[in-house]
């Protein structure tokens, strides 16, 4: 069993070239692109965007996929512009040679009354992606249609070709059981490694009440991780996230936030059997 990291480095500075420092200096080879300098990927300039992907390139780090807010808006909202970020997100993946973008599924409480049109909605977008051979990725998020487990399988069942990717905090934070975790786990194409108590407080992979070391235990196949540990407050948290992030721990940057997420996650797989081998994580 082979698993290989990758992190949302926004976590641990803006500047390009810090990301890639905190990537290189804990050996993580993959980067889930959401933001540099305070600027949201869905918003980078071609030349912004050529100079980060010069920079990643030089460094020996690939872009695994788009860390997008796409999906991340109203049901009410306008379906057009969701359209138009697509198409420039799509333009993004070519210059990062990257294929997959991670999406959400409209804001609404009104399940019922909306799943017709968050069903049409995401088929359509997945058949825009489709075209340029770039998967769609659902991330389980508070408050949006898919947020729980029951209308993630909803979407995955009646959406062609969209894809899953599981972030057990989110589920935690929704009230989740454990069975349905487990379940919509096995589904997953990848995994956020995000970890929270039940009274709302992130920590450190492997302290929560999201059972990362069970998830990683449960993996039946190569596998990428992609740490996103929201240990503090990061620059652009208020732009994705409108929830008031509550940590049990104090770090005085993000840098030292994201060292200290690393190492958990590292610690977690150790104990699940698993060996750091050049850039990847074995299990015999």
């Amino acid at each position: 069993m082979r698993l290989r990291l990758c992190a949302f480095a926004d976590e641990a500075a803006e500047p390009i070239a810090e990301q890639i420092s905190a990537l290189k200096e804990n050996n993580i080879p993959q980067i889930e692109l959401r933001s540099v300098d305070g600027i949201n990927v869905k918003d980078l300039t071609d030349e912004k965007a050529q100079e980060i992907a010069r920079a990643l390139k030089e460094a020996g780090i690939s872009v695994w996929s788009l860390g997008s807010p796409l999906g991340k808006s109203d049901i009410s909202a306008d379906f057009s512009q969701e359209v138009a970020v697509l198409k420039r997100l799509l333009q993004l993946c070519r210059l990062f040679e990257c294929d997959k973008i991670r999406v959400f599924s409209f804001f609404t409480k009104e399940y019922a009354r909306d799943r017709q049109e968050v069903t049409d909605r995401m088929r359509r977008l997945v058949e825009i992606a489709s075209e340029q051979k770039i998967r769609l990725f659902h991330e389980n998020e508070k408050d949006i249609y898919g947020d729980r487990a029951e209308r993630v399988a909803d979407l995955l069942q009646n959406v062609p070709g969209l894809c899953s990717v599981y972030d057990p905090a989110n589920y935690v934070q929704v009230g989740e059981t454990p069975e349905n975790m487990s379940k919509m786990a096995a589904l997953a194409g990848y995994l956020h490694i995000k970890d929270v108590l039940r009274t709302g407080e992130l920590v450190p992979a492997g302290e929560g009440d999201g059972m990362i070391a069970e998830l990683i235990g449960s993996v039946g196949t190569d596998m990428t991780l992609t740490l996103e540990p929201h240990l503090k407050v990061f620059s652009g948290y208020a732009a994705i996230d409108n929830h008031e992030m509550k940590n049990k721990y104090s770090f005085s940057t993000g840098r030292e936030a994201f060292d200290f997420a690393a190492r958990a996650l590292k610690n977690v797989l150790r104990k699940c059997g698993y060996g750091e081998s050049g850039e990847e994580w074995i299990k015999p």
